[in-house]
């Protein structure tokens, strides 16, 4: 494993809509409650919905960075009430799409020198396949794709991991699937992405985990508090705690 990123998740999907963000935000609490110093990097500015779900104003988030009014380091945000820091991004601003490589490259190189201090730096990803979300997932040694049941889930993971494989400096990929009716659906949503990927791609990304449907979940989502602290008993997050549980394991 690259020693230059061995500590950066990247979290991904194909789609809009299947939890990405909820499980990013999810992962770097949970992770902070065991102690470590984490950092979540929200990596889709256009669509950025990070700060959204918690309930925060940053004075200083990533559009500021690429407008050159503040350095990337001035940009993180402490959620005490979760325990780890953020870099949000800004909902309607231009996307990172629209950057110039060498902006990228300056934000990549930036990310590069903050996440010496801490244990996990987490980017939640734009959804779909676009350059700058393949450029962003090269920055880390380990990509969580987020699928649900839905065709247009499953067929936007696998183009999504067929690119990102592809490439140089590519993260070692993972599968978890959301939103699963029972573990047992979920695994079938699993087997069918992966027959996918291992007949046309000849590799098989392994499942990380299964969540399981949870209306607590958008329960939180909609009073803007994280799932640990609104309801950290519930079905989602217990299923979210094993998959911490592995990650941190690795």
């Amino acid at each position: 494993m690259n020693d230059r990123k061995n500590n950066i998740l990247a979290i991904a999907s194909g789609k809009g809509g299947v939890g990405k963000t909820w499980l990013a935000v999810t992962l770097a609490q949970l992770f902070a409650r065991s102690g470590r110093q984490v950092l979540l990097f929200d990596g889709d500015i256009g669509l950025a919905n990070v700060d959204v779900q918690l309930g925060l104003t940053p004075s200083r988030d990533l559009s500021g960075v690429i407008s050159g009014r503040h350095t990337l380091k001035d940009a993180i945000t402490p959620y005490a009430e979760g325990g780890f820091d953020i870099i949000a991004g800004r909902s309607g601003s231009a996307s990172l799409a629209a950057l110039p490589v060498e902006k990228l490259e300056a934000i990549a190189g930036a990310l590069g020198e903050i996440r010496k201090n801490y244990d996990h730096v987490i980017i939640d990803l734009g959804a779909g396949i676009e350059q700058h979300v393949q450029y962003l997932s090269t920055l880390a040694a380990r990509c969580i794709v987020v699928v649900t049941d839905e065709p247009t889930s499953l067929t936007d993971a696998y183009a999504f991991i067929k690119i990102a494989l592809s490439g140089k400096n590519a993260p070692e990929t993972f599968i978890v699937v959301n939103q699963a009716a029972t573990q047992k659906e979920g695994e079938g949503t699993y087997h069918a992405l992966n027959k996918a990927c291992t007949n046309f791609l000849n590799i098989s990304p392994p499942l990380l985990g299964i969540i399981r449907r949870d209306n607590k979940v958008k329960d939180a989502i909609r009073s803007q508090k994280s799932l640990l602290i609104k309801a950290p008993h519930s079905t989602a997050a217990t299923d979210a705690a094993a998959l911490s549980i592995k990650l941190m394991q690795r």
